[in-house]
């Protein structure tokens, strides 16, 4: 099923939730949103950086604040809260809603939605919270580096040549997708193709002659009788001109034999 919304309307949908991430794993965000975009499958980014604050208050949800409990980290204890971790959700036909239903297929292509996303984040770097032991955490995914929370806490921060070569994996997988990208053909390109097709066969259709020309008569009856041709119907301007030009050589054999 063709994507209803354009990249740059989803895109649009999760700018400012990737904004406060570190530069690479917002580099690796747009670059999910576009590689889901183009399994025909639209997600929008719902969380990107967090502040204390805010971790604290979904923390004491389910705990000192009505509602369910959906975290295990206060404040500070959260990729979230250094830039290095997203959730996501699918985004649905309408551009307004989403959905957490890991079994919907909204693309028709016989593989859930939420597993595709899945896919392609790992290829990108990301890690998700759905390979976790315990408390599996399914629209998560972080890239840390090898560094804990507590590390981060200490300030600690990933290499520099960690850094420069996730950003240029990342790098290279864009350039890859925009080379695949200028291989297919536009809309217009495929309308003009499809003209060009009806064109050729209606030339084609044209170029027939309705029947032999008497110039090419005998030279047809000589290539039939030498095994040449099964009928010498609906041939062109050029097929009968070859066909005598070949009797005339002598190919057909001077007595309907072949040579």
């Amino acid at each position: 099923m063709a994507n209803k919304l354009t990249l740059e309307q989803v895109r649009t949908k999760s700018a400012n939730r990737i904004a406060g991430l570190s530069d690479v794993q917002r580099k690796a965000a747009e670059l999910l949103i576009d590689f889901a975009y183009a399994c025909g499958v639209p997600i929008v980014i719902t969380q990107g950086l967090r502040t204390i604050d805010e971790q604290n208050g979904l923390y004491a949800q389910g705990r000192t604040k009505p509602g369910q409990i959906v975290t295990n980290a206060r404040g500070g204890y959260s990729y979230h809260n250094f830039g290095v971790a997203i959730d996501f959700a699918l985004l649905l036909p309408d551009g307004k809603n989403v959905s957490w239903d890991m079994r919907r297929d909204g693309d028709g292509d016989g593989i859930a939605d939420w597993d595709e996303v899945v896919a392609e984040a790992k290829r990108i770097g990301w890690n998700w919270g759905g390979d976790w032991r315990s408390f599996k955490d399914y629209p998560h995914f972080e890239m840390t580096f090898g560094l804990a929370t507590a590390d981060y806490r200490a300030g600690k921060r990933p290499s520099q040549t960690q850094l420069n070569a996730s950003m240029a994996k990342i790098d290279t997988l864009k350039s890859s997708k925009t080379e695949e990208d200028d291989d297919e053909m536009t809309t217009e390109e495929k309308d003009a193709f499809r003209a060009l097709q009806d064109r050729v066969v209606a030339l084609e259709s044209t170029n027939k002659l309705a029947k032999v020309p008497a110039w090419a008569e005998q030279a047809c009856v000589n290539a039939k009788a030498a095994g040449v041709l099964d009928t010498a119907n609906d041939g062109s301007y050029d097929f009968y001109r070859m066909i005598t030009v070949l009797d005339r050589a002598g190919v057909f054999g001077a007595k309907g034999g072949a040579a």
